[in-house]
């Protein structure tokens, strides 16, 4: 039933999507759309390191790794920020 889809129908789709989200929207969907797929790509290739590196005994004076913090895409410079910042800012 669904199975083939020819032109007429691809084309009759892409003019619902463009009437529901609008031409302007489109552009902006697709790059946040990306900026997620590198994000999750690059945290699960972080996540299989920390796995391999947890999987290996650490020797007993080695210090622990140092915080990572996540990199923007580049030319975003709105979204870089550290990963953990500090939340007490009261003097003592």
């Amino acid at each position: 039933m669904f199975g083939r889809l020819g032109a007429p129908e691809i084309i009759l789709i892409l003019v619902v999507i463009i009437l529901l989200f609008g031409a302007k929207k489109l552009p902006d969907m697709a790059r946040s759309l990306g900026k997620s797929a590198r994000i999750l790509k690059s945290e699960a290739k972080a996540m299989k390191e920390d796995g391999n590196a947890s999987a290996q005994a650490p020797a007993p004076n080695e210090q622990p790794p140092a915080q990572r913090t996540i990199q923007a895409a580049p030319g975003d410079v709105t979204s870089s920020r550290p990963v953990n910042e500090p939340t007490d800012t009261t003097q003592r």
